[in-house]
């Protein structure tokens, strides 16, 4: 479903700001995988997120999606195979338009535009059925501007916006690191309900170990744009957040981890 050969993409090449985010990547997701990704400020998580989107297009290697080769498409291009839900519940979302509007934009994503009635009786009532699923009452608020939703309220409706259309890549992006506790374990369990249901091949990046080892059937360590540890389901169920630590702390040489949050987590 997504395959991606040998990515390097580095940033202000040749001056003394030069970075270097992605190196030498290769990775591979089955249909229905549900992969988990880790690591560090600085690891490459955003940039690899960016470059499977179309937000950064790859220095050297390539990128199919579905066996499409997609590497040279921008965002736009890619839009039909890919739904994406961001870190802040303030991305993703028009807050000034309706819950019903933006699921209008979310329902027409990849399709070609034609002129019409944005939202009709027909979709209003699949709006409504999906939004039941989210067990929030959006169902029945669906004239309400979002930028009145809560956080989780508007994460979870940007979930079912990612989702809408069966998307053949699924990315979430630490979609619940700006959420208090219960409203991110509402928005763990939403994922997960949803991802089942629709069989989504999803890549999550998050800085919580708990929800890397407990969610999905793969989990990738990426550290200096490099993946240094590709740990298969059969490995992680039996791991704790002690052992991942200590397995991160290996595969780079030793060097321990000081970040308080994934210490924390």
């Amino acid at each position: 479903m997504l395959t991606i050969s040998n990515v390097n993409k580095t940033f202000n090449e040749g001056t003394v700001n030069e970075k270097i985010a992605l190196r030498n990547i290769n990775l591979h997701l089955a249909p229905g995988d549900f992969v988990t990704v880790i690591g560090s400020n600085g690891a490459g998580k955003s940039t690899l997120m960016n470059a499977i989107s179309g937000g950064y297009i790859p220095d050297t290697g390539t990128i199919k999606i579905a066996e499409q080769m997609v590497t040279k498409w921008n965002e736009h291009n890619r839009a039909s195979l890919i739904g994406r839900v961001f870190q802040d519940p303030m991305a993703g979302t028009a807050p000034n338009m309706t819950i019903e509007e933006n699921l209008a934009i979310a329902y027409s994503r990849g399709k070609k535009r034609r002129l019409g009635l944005g939202v009709t009786s027909k979709k209003r009532a699949l709006f409504q059925e999906r939004l039941r699923m989210l067990d929030q009452g959006l169902e029945n608020r669906l004239k309400t501007k979002v930028g009145f939703l809560s956080g989780g309220q508007r994460q979870a409706l940007s979930l079912l916006m990612a989702t809408f259309t069966n998307p053949k890549i699924l990315l979430l992006d630490e979609h619940t690191a700006a959420l208090d506790p219960k409203r991110a374990a509402l928005i763990v369990d939403l994922t997960l309900k949803v991802v089942n249901e629709n069989k989504l091949t999803t890549l999550m990046v998050t800085h919580n170990m708990e929800q890397a080892l407990n969610m999905g059937n793969r989990l990738l360590m990426l550290h200096d744009g490099s993946i240094i540890l590709d740990i298969p389901q059969e490995k992680k169920s039996q791991m704790t957040t002690n052992d991942l630590l200590r397995a991160f702390e290996e595969a780079r040489g030793g060097e321990k981890l000081t970040e308080d949050r994934y210490i924390l987590a």
